[in-house]
């Protein structure tokens, strides 16, 4: 006996040789744990970093609100996690939701300058073909706002975040 009908496998394009659902199994297992593997990582420095207050005077720290999409207009939550590789070199970790269900993170490398605690900067990220391919982002914060613009070839829209209370 098995689980799909002769005709619900037509579907799929042909019948699945023995071992291919085992496989297929085991590979969509491991998507899973890689992908929420990521998402605990973020889950447990947010919340270390909420026992450090956020500094009046740099751009590290926790930040979260939403990214909008001014191409199709989808919306959802954001957080970030900034911290100082150097005088004009930060790494922002982004962690967003997407419809309400997925969420996905990574790593953007930025560029700023700091002009008595009104940061510029700008930066750029590769997030794959399948997300966009190359991301270029350009914005300002302050101690207790952040504003981005972000653009790829397919995309572009905005990041707006203050501090977490």
């Amino acid at each position: 006996m098995t689980l799909f009908s002769k005709r619900s496998l037509a579907m799929f394009g042909r019948p699945r040789r023995p071992g291919e659902s085992g496989f297929l199994v085991v590979l969509l297992l491991m998507l899973v744990i890689v992908a929420t593997t990521g998402c605990s990582t973020f889950n447990r420095d947010w919340k270390t970093a909420a026992a450090t207050p956020a500094p009046v005077n740099d751009l590290t720290g926790r930040w979260q609100g939403t990214w909008v999409s001014e191409v199709n207009g989808h919306t959802d939550k954001l957080r970030c996690l900034v911290s100082r590789q150097s005088e004009t070199n930060y790494t922002a970790r982004f962690h967003a939701k997407y419809q309400k269900i997925f969420s996905f993170g990574y790593t953007v490398n930025l560029a700023v300058k700091n002009s008595d605690g009104n940061f510029q900067f700008q930066g750029e990220a590769n997030l794959g073909k399948l997300a966009g391919g190359v991301y270029h982002y350009a914005g300002h914060a302050s101690a207790t706002n952040f504003f981005s613009t972000y653009h790829c070839k397919y995309d572009h829209g905005t990041f707006r975040m203050n501090r977490p209370e």
